[in-house]
């Protein structure tokens, strides 16, 4: 997997001659280091030399040299021991914003994007959202240490808000990247689309255990899916190929904060009589009973909206 960054010259900023003159080796662990830094809101010696497997007189360089690059970008902090980005913070490589966000699906990666041409054509449909990263890394700093950040955030139903939110969790619908956290204003967990967010500012002090993954209940539930071809189709086996089904079934875990939005991605029809059309819906949820108390289902296809709030309440 190659990494999340790309080291290449951006047409807003000029990079620093002294960057070309590293070694590929070194620009690796420095794109390391001030990926660490933006989107985790924390750097130690320790990460770089777990990373790379280096000595600590290594790591030592590695960040003289980065600050050497630019000095306004990181503050050592005594009390805790590492490094912190500044509020002045520019980074000096180019951040892929698909890569990143697959970093932080997936965990670390290794290598810069080394622009090496393609074994064959290869193409996908592509992300049409793609979030701001200054503000992702608002986000996921804030997730790290714990901390509630102030969004000004743009609702369908509302429009334009400022909440005070908690990010717990990222979650990847297929389509767009969420956030989870808990809404202070409504006291209770709920998603938010990251394009939608505006602005995000990190707020000082300390949150309440209520407020912490470990009390979302939708997240830490996880529900069993029976997934099996739509009973309208009339060549079952076809699909069956399709997801590799076991006698006919494809058995799945999700957590209920996200099961809705697995059944919507693969047109799952969850309705009790299958009546979607199979045309679009080539799945069926066998165990509809599974989506009792599950808010997210809310958005599956075939499930009334309306009997699904009044279960989650």
């Amino acid at each position: 997997m190659l990494f999340f960054l790309t080291h290449g010259r951006n047409p807003s900023r000029a990079l620093s001659p002294a960057v070309d003159r590293l070694s590929q080796a070194q620009r690796e662990r420095l794109a390391y280091l001030e990926m660490r830094a933006y989107f985790t809101g924390e750097l130690r010696r320790a990460d770089i030399e777990a990373r790379f497997g280096i000595k600590p007189a290594a790591s030592s360089r590695d960040l003289r040299a980065y600050r050497e690059l630019e000095p306004g970008n990181l503050n050592y902090d005594v009390a805790a021991r590492c490094y912190r980005p500044t509020p002045r913070f520019k980074p000096i490589f180019e951040f892929s914003t698909d890569r990143i966000l697959a970093w932080l699906l997936q965990g670390f990666g290794d290598g810069l994007e080394l622009r090496l041409r393609r074994i064959a054509p290869c193409e996908g449909p592509g992300n049409l959202a793609r979030p701001n990263l200054t503000i992702l890394s608002t986000i996921t700093r804030a997730m790290c240490a714990s901390r509630a950040v102030r969004v000004s955030y743009l609702s369908l139903t509302s429009g334009m808000t400022k909440r005070e939110v908690v990010p717990v969790a990222l979650a990847d619908n297929g389509l767009r990247w969420h956030v989870r956290a808990f809404d202070r204003q409504r006291a209770r967990f709920a998603d938010f689309v990251l394009t939608r967010i505006a602005k995000a500012e990190e707020l000082d002090g300390t949150v309440s255990e209520h407020e912490l993954l470990g009390s979302d209940e939708q997240w830490s539930r996880v529900v069993d899916l029976e997934l099996v071809p739509h009973p309208g189709l009339k060549q079952p086996r076809a699909v069956e190929a399709d997801f590799a089904m076991r006698d006919g079934v494809l058995r799945i875990k999700a957590r209920a904060a996200l099961a809705g939005y697995v059944l919507r991605r693969w047109s799952v029809d969850a309705s009790p009589d299958h009546h979607l059309d199979p045309a679009a819906h080539q799945l069926w949820l066998r165990n509809t009973p599974t989506l009792y108390g599950v808010e997210s289902a809310a958005i599956a296809p075939g499930v009334d909206p309306s009997s699904s709030e009044r279960v989650a309440a």
